[in-house]
């Protein structure tokens, strides 16, 4: 019986072989295509989503597939045999060995990795692929931003740059408003110079620990598509590997970019590498939790060395990024005092009761160039914790918070010194009128580095709806500039979500990013909508449903009330019934109009030949008249 899942070994391999059958199945009408780079070993994924003709009533036109970004990795690939025991394909193994600057360690140089390695009790539930980490050899550094700015264009910036452009086929209505940008660069291609340059400048991270050779190589930045990061982890109340490793794979199949585990329950080391072996998509922490759980949950005893050989453990098995709270000082801790609900971020509490317990500075600022020398060795990013963010709309804007954003544009500074790659997470909750104010302060004090914002909340007066309150704001604050919007699902606030509260989640964010890249006018952006906006005009249902976020969702809400196959080629939906569709009724008007045209255009030829008639029989009826 297995001690977490309370699964006996056959039974747990039944519920994994399950989960990889809800995984690998192929979305109606699409299938998973690849755009080969300048070498063969870069094969870009994309989602061609077919499309059926125009109803020959309405002019009966062939309608192109459209390619739409995935996320999913090889998971809805026919070809690829998934095994969640083998882990995925490394696709980045041969591009990391042939830099020729890191090396393979003899053995896991982590205490608490060595030391999880020799514990039987975690023999039944460990990862039995484990294989010896890499890290950068002696004086080199691996980080992409490094190479960016020795002028090197990486394999994973040619990747990203053929994932970002989108490509579509010849025919696609590639229409678009130009949006507001708010200084913004809008490439209409983007090419591995321009990703080259923007990693260079600290605009945009690409988060690839050398340490995670299966993911599939995504950016984030404001010059880019906006992206979505998707929260999972087990608690001390519940939830297992097998479930964790589930949310992770069920997030990325419906659109999540990277994945943050914020475990805090048992065995955080082992559900970590499950996670990671089995991830196309780039995986956060916030090492601090996992240090904490090492003494016992009391704040006061943590260390430096606890803390830096945890962030040795995370790196050696392949974390892209990391929560770092070092811009909790101890003179902002005051600052906090007067607010409506104090410090809410665990990671900021956690430092602030230990600045206070110690009456020292916080031991992540004071070693923050200790860890970048860590980072840099396995190309970890820093995503720099808003440990003072407000969190209810009272606090928004607050001393405390801008005290804090400042002092996280001082490290990212000195994290570039160290060519190690930085984004800047943000608030949290926010009024709608108060919003900008941070993406302003951001861009200014953190020179453009990316921003990755937990909404915000826009009002706090909806537990269970808090996935909508949060996507307005991050719908908005993604217009302005924020490169990617962390999700919040239904149970934010109120329990640990399950698989269905995460899909909830990824949709609501999906659109919040969507609509954010519309307004900002980036290129292509409105080619999706363009496609499903006709296909609803010429009331191609199954189009509709394909092109949806959520096809399940479109087709089954659909089919309550016009079950049958015949509907599925109806002129209505029940909505407004056959008499009153206003797409229907529109047609019949334009067909109108066409038909009153072509009736004056004869009309007019017909007068028109008469009176050349009459001139002829004028003029003496002659073929020829001398001019």
């Amino acid at each position: 019986m297995n001690q977490l899942t309370n699964l006996s070994p056959e039974d747990l391999s039944a519920q994994h072989e399950q989960d990889a059958k809800d995984l690998t199945r192929i979305l109606p009408a699409s299938q998973k295509v690849y755009v080969q780079g300048s070498r063969p070993d870069i094969q870009v994924p994309f989602r061609e989503i077919s499309l059926t003709d125009t109803p020959t009533g309405l002019g009966g036109e062939v309608n192109p597939a459209i390619m739409v970004y995935d996320t999913s990795g090889v998971y809805t690939d026919p070809n690829v045999n998934i095994d969640l025991n083998q882990g995925l394909p490394k696709i980045r193994d041969n591009w990391i060995a042939e830099r020729q600057d890191t090396e393979l360690l003899d053995a896991l140089s982590s205490k608490f990795g060595q030391e999880r390695l020799k514990d039987i009790r975690t023999a039944d539930i460990r990862f039995a692929q484990i294989q010896n980490p890499r890290r950068a050899q002696a004086g080199k550094n691996v980080t992409q931003m490094h190479y960016a700015k020795q002028g090197i264009i990486t394999p994973e910036m040619e990747y990203i740059a053929i994932r970002e452009n989108q490509r579509q086929r010849e025919g696609i209505d590639c229409r678009q408003h130009a949006g507001q940008n708010f200084g913004a660069q809008n490439l209409k291609e983007i090419t591995p110079e321009f990703v080259r340059q923007e990693i260079a400048a600290g605009r945009a991270i690409i988060p690839a620990n050398i340490n995670h050779p299966e993911i599939e190589p995504m950016i984030i930045g404001r010059n880019f598509l906006v992206k979505i990061n998707a929260n999972i982890g087990n608690s001390a109340l519940g939830s297992s590997i097998d479930e964790e490793v589930a949310k992770m794979t069920w997030a990325t199949r419906w659109g999540a970019d990277t994945i943050m585990d914020l475990s805090t329950g048992k065995n955080i080391h082992e559900t970590r590498e499950w996670i990671i072996r089995n991830s196309p998509v780039p995986i956060g922490t916030v090492p601090i939790y996992q240090a904490l759980e090492k003494v016992d949950g009391v704040a006061e005893d943590l260390t430096w060395e606890i803390f830096k050989d945890t962030l040795i453990e995370q790196a050696e098995q392949g974390v892209d990024y990391f929560t770092i709270h070092a811009g909790v000082l101890l003179r902002y801790v005051p600052l906090t005092a007067n607010r409506l609900t104090g410090i809410v971020s665990r990671g900021g509490s956690i430092m602030a009761q230990w600045c206070l317990a110690h009456h020292q500075e916080n031991f992540l600022y004071t070693h923050f160039d200790e860890i970048c020398e860590i980072m840099k060795a396995y190309d970890v990013s820093f995503s720099l914790g808003d440990g003072l963010r407000p969190g209810c709309i009272q606090d928004a804007n607050d001393e405390a918070q801008f005290s804090e954003l400042r002092t996280l544009g001082e490290l990212t500074h000195r994290a570039w010194k160290h060519d190690v790659q930085v984004m800047i997470e943000g608030p949290g909750h926010v009024p709608m009128h108060m919003i900008k104010e941070n993406m302003d302060l951001q861009l200014e004090v953190c020179q453009e580095a990316p921003f990755y914002t937990l909404g915000p909340l826009t009002t706090d007066i909806a537990p269970g709806y808090d996935h909508i309150t949060s996507a307005i704001g991050a719908a908005m604050i993604g217009w302005y500039g924020t490169a990617m919007l962390c999700y919040v699902t239904p149970k934010e606030h109120l329990g640990l979500p399950n698989k269905k509260d995460v899909k909830d989640g990824i949709i609501t964010y999906k659109i919040a990013a969507h609509a954010a890249d519309l307004a900002k006018g980036h290129p292509g952006a409105q080619v999706r909508d363009n496609a499903l906006s006709k296909a609803r005009f010429e009331f191609r249902w199954e189009d509709q449903f394909n092109l949806s976020l959520d096809p399940d969702t479109a087709r089954s809400m659909h089919d309550e009330t016009m079950p049958k196959e015949a509907h599925k080629s109806a002129h209505f939906c029940s909505m407004c019934g056959p008499k009153f569709c206003s797409m229907k009724i529109t047609q019949n008007v334009r067909n109108y109009a066409e038909g009153l045209q072509q009736a004056s255009q004869a009309e007019e030829a017909e007068t028109g030949m008469q009176n050349m008639k009459e001139m002829y029989h004028e003029q003496g009826q002659q073929l020829y008249r001398k001019v």
